[in-house]
């Protein structure tokens, strides 16, 4: 697949974007194309070796916070320090997760209460910390990632598909009770995108064989093209998107 030139957005120039989960995979391509986009970038993350060579990667005004994000009050301390350095969140991309597979018949009550803080509670609370900071600022975007799996019935991690399908619901609902302060939240729903976790963990000839026959288009998907959606998200291209998902999934759903 050949990768076309990446659209600039004039309105993201100095906006500051929060993003979770940005050290590798998908949250890399997020915070590499929202700092090729001139937006200063505060990221979160576990893992303090990936972010350190992630920022020295990048240019300009971009800064890391470490921070298990299973603990809720030290999610709030580190977007109290991003914020101390950059400014209040003007986009949030909740896109942290793990899709670790695991068999129905193994799952505990606490394995799965990990999986949901894992997977789905720290978006909410993100949200929440952010949003007093976009309704004074007159607007913002708040983009949450989704998931095909599923969309696509896929089997062989319970915990996490419930999780990824409980953040359309809060996508919805927080789409209603804050877009009245001009505050945009929505979806986007990659899916099998092929990150290094992704390849050497999971894909194989076969399985990838069987995405492929799935997917209306027939090339494997590189996460650059959900980085991509995310800037659209949120620019001020889309200021009358709300409430709604946002495929890149190369028509597999």
């Amino acid at each position: 697949m050949i990768k076309p030139q990446s659209t600039e957005y004039l309105s993201l120039r100095g906006k500051t974007v929060f993003v979770t989960g940005g050290a590798s995979g998908i949250g890399a391509e997020i915070v590499k194309a929202f700092a090729e986009q001139g937006a200063k970038v505060g990221f979160v993350d576990m893992d303090r070796q990936g972010s350190e060579a992630l920022l020295a990667e990048l240019t300009g005004e971009q800064i890391f916070a470490e921070c298990d994000l299973r603990d809720i009050d030290a999610l709030k301390v580190a977007f109290s320090k991003l914020a101390a350095k950059l400014g209040p969140a003007e986009v949030l991309v909740n896109n942290a997760a793990r899709d670790d597979r695991h068999d129905w018949r193994d799952v505990t009550a606490e394995y799965w209460d990990e999986r949901q803080n894992n997977n789905l509670r720290h978006m909410f609370f993100a949200i929440q910390a952010v949003a007093d900071g976009m309704i004074a600022a007159g607007g913002g975007s708040i983009i949450n990632m989704g998931s095909n799996s599923w969309w696509e019935a896929g089997g062989g991690f319970p915990a996490y598909t419930t999780a990824k399908a409980a953040v359309h619901g809060l996508t919805r609902t927080m789409a209603r009770d804050l877009g009245s302060h001009r505050i945009r939240v929505n979806t986007v729903v990659p899916g099998w995108i092929m990150t290094e976790r992704q390849k050497e963990l999971w894909v194989t000839p076969e399985a990838l064989a069987k995405q492929i026959e799935r997917q209306c288009l027939p090339d494997p998907i590189d996460p650059i093209y959900v980085a991509r959606m995310v800037l659209f998200l949120a620019s001020d291209d889309s200021a009358a998107c709300s409430a709604n998902n946002f495929m890149v999934e190369g028509g597999s759903i």
